[in-house]
C-alpha cells in the first residue's frame, strides 16, 4: 500500500519548536495537494494545515494560524511542516496526507493516502 512517512516528531518543551517532515519515494508529490492533520488523546482528527500541489495556496485551522507554516520543496518531494510557539494543546498524532483535490483538502475524507503518524509531545 502506498504511504508517505511523517519524521520530525518528539517531545519539546511549551513555546519550543519542532519541524515535521512529510515524503515518500513511491510517487511524486508534485501533482498533489498535501495535508497536515492530528489527533489529540480522546479527539477527532482535525485538520492543521494544508498546500496546494504547486506550493501557491496554503490554509491553516484557528489554532495554529501565526504559529505553523507549511511549506514544500517539490524537488525533494517533501512537505514540511515549522511549528513554532508550541503549547500542550499540540499535544497528538501528526499525520500528513496527499489529495488531487485542492478544493476539499480540508476534508480528511479526500485524502487517498495517509502516513503512519508521528507523536508530537508538548510538555515541561
Amino acid at each position: 500500500q502506498v504511504q508517505l512517512v511523517e519524521s520530525g516528531g518528539g517531545l519539546v518543551q511549551p513555546g519550543g519548536s519542532l519541524t515535521l517532515s512529510c515524503a515518500t519515494s513511491e510517487f511524486s508529490l508534485e501533482y498533489y495537494a498535501i495535508g497536515w492533520f492530528r489527533q489529540g488523546p480522546g479527539k477527532e482528527r482535525e485538520r492543521v494545515s494544508c498546500i496546494s500541489n504547486s506550493g501557491d495556496s496554503t490554509n491553516y485551522a484557528d489554532s495554529v494560524k501565526g504559529r505553523f507554516t507549511i511549506s514544500r520543496d517539490n524537488s525533494k518531494n517533501t512537505v514540511y511542516l515549522q511549528m513554532n510557539s508550541l503549547k500542550p494543546e499540540d499535544t497528538a498524532v501528526y499525520y500528513c496526507g496527499a489529495t488531487i483535490r485542492w478544493q476539499a483538502a480540508t476534508l480528511a475524507d479526500s485524502y487517498a493516502y495517509w502516513g503512519q503518524g508521528t507523536q508530537v509531545t508538548v510538555s515541561s
